[in-house]
């Protein structure tokens, strides 16, 4: 969710390629907050409102899933604790998952990242197929 406004341009350049593309609603408090303010808002959301368990309902019936990932904390393309856990979902779902960029080093996640078996797009939605 750190990267909401990134997101929603995905989501809307999937819409105008064909795709039915959706994001949570849980998405519209990060719009505009601070680094500071989101980390505030994930955990509200996660512990007062069933964050993880609402990304599971809404990934029910889907085909696929984009993971927006951009550089943070120092880590090129970046994928974070609860967007692995929602690969994961995705995993056991057989759901394609689609990685916006190349899958990130960071240690104990890569082997993991790579047995999901992602389709990286290099940033070219162009390339996303399912």
């Amino acid at each position: 969710m750190h990267f909401t406004e990134t997101m929603l341009e995905m989501r809307d350049r999937l819409i105008d390629l064909g795709h039915d593309a959706y994001l949570t609603g849980l998405a519209a408090p990060f719009i505009g907050k601070s680094d500071k303010e989101k980390e505030k808002i994930k955990i509200e959301q996660k512990t007062h409102q069933d964050a993880i368990r609402d990304f599971w309902r809404l990934m029910q019936g889907g085909d696929a899933i984009l993971v927006v990932n951009p550089d943070r904390h120092g880590i090129v393309n970046y994928i974070g604790g609860n967007t692995f856990l929602e690969m994961g979902f995705a995993h056991v779902l057989d759901q394609k998952i689609f990685l916006l960029n190349p899958i990130p080093d960071i240690p104990f996640y890569r082997t993991e990242i790579e047995a999901f078996q992602p389709i990286i797009l290099n940033g070219d939605l162009d390339r996303l197929i399912v």
